[in-house]
C-alpha cells in the first residue's frame, strides 16, 4: 500500500531556528505564528466553523530533520540528554515518518477569496513547518486528567530571567507598541531553559538565537539567565 501526504499549508513562526523552540506546545503563550493554507486548500469553505474552536490540533512534518533519518532509541532532554529511550516512547523530532502533533490556541482566522490564514499562539514549531492537517481540540475527549507519563508529569520549573543594562537599552530601540510584547516573549522562551541538558554553562559562554526578527543573546549566571543583547536580525 502506498500512502502519500502533502502539506495543506506552511507556518510563519516567531521561531526562526530550532534552538530555543519550546519543547512542548503551550509553554510559551506569547509564541505566535500564522498558518498560510496553500492551493487547493486555501478556500474559505475549508475552515468554516473552525472559528468556534478555542484550540486546534496541528499535524505537521519535522522538515528540518528529514535528512537526519531516525533511530530506534533517542536521548530525551527531560532525562538530561544522557539516558536512552525507544523513540516511540518519546516526542523526539527524529521519527520514522517525521510527523508531529501539537495543540495550539486559535486566535483568529482571516479568510478571503484566495487567502486563508490561521493566527495561532502557544506554538512549539519553527519557521516554515509544513502543516498536513488541522483538527478541532475537543475538551471532553482530548483532555484526560488522570493520564500519566512518569518522565513528564509536570511542566519544567521556570528559571529566573533578567535583562542587563545594555539589553534594556536595546529594548528601547523597539517601537513602544511592540516592546512589552517582545519582552514577554523573550522571558517566556528563556524561562524554559533552552540550553542542551548536558551543558554546564558558565558566565563566559554566550548563547544566541534568532527570535521574531531579532538576534537574542544571553548567558547563565548561577541559577539565573541574563539577557546580554537584543539586536535587529541582519538580512542574509
Amino acid at each position: 500500500m502506498k500512502i502519500s501526504i502533502e502539506p495543506i499549508g506552511y507556518l510563519t513562526s516567531c521561531y526562526k531556528e530550532k534552538f530555543a523552540v519550546p519543547r512542548q506546545p503551550g509553554l510559551v503563550p506569547s509564541g505566535k505564528a500564522q498558518i498560510h493554507l496553500t492551493p487547493p486548500y486555501n478556500h474559505p469553505d475549508i475552515v468554516e466553523g473552525l472559528e468556534t474552536c478555542s484550540h486546534i490540533w496541528l499535524q505537521f512534518i519535522f522538515h528540518l530533520c528529514l535528512d537526519a533519518g531516525w533511530q530506534h532509541k533517542v536521548r530525551p532532554p527531560r532525562l538530561g540528554g544522557n539516558k536512552k529511550m525507544g523513540v516511540l516512547a518519546t516526542r523526539a523530532t527524529h521519527r520514522p515518518n517525521s510527523l508531529g502533533l501539537s495543540v495550539v490556541k486559535l486566535e483568529r482566522i482571516e479568510a478571503h477569496k484566495k487567502d486563508v490564514v490561521l493566527h495561532v499562539c502557544g506554538i512549539d514549531l519553527v519557521e516554515g513547518t509544513p502543516i498536513v492537517d488541522i483538527k478541532p481540540y475537543i475538551p471532553y475527549s482530548d483532555s484526560l486528567p488522570h493520564a500519566h507519563y512518569p518522565f513528564a508529569q509536570h511542566a519544567p520549573n521556570n528559571i529566573e530571567v533578567r535583562f542587563s543594562k545594555p539589553a534594556e537599552d536595546d529594548l528601547m530601540d523597539i517601537p513602544a507598541s511592540q516592546r512589552s510584547i517582545f519582552k514577554r516573549l523573550v522571558i517566556e522562551v528563556l524561562q524554559q531553559d533552552p540550553k542542551p541538558a548536558f551543558h554546564n554553562p558558565s558566565p563566559e559562554r554566550i548563547y544566541g538565537v534568532k527570535l521574531e526578527g531579532f538576534e537574542l543573546q544571553w548567558r547563565y549566571i548561577e541559577s539565573t539567565i541574563e539577557v546580554v543583547s537584543i539586536k535587529p536580525q541582519l538580512s542574509p
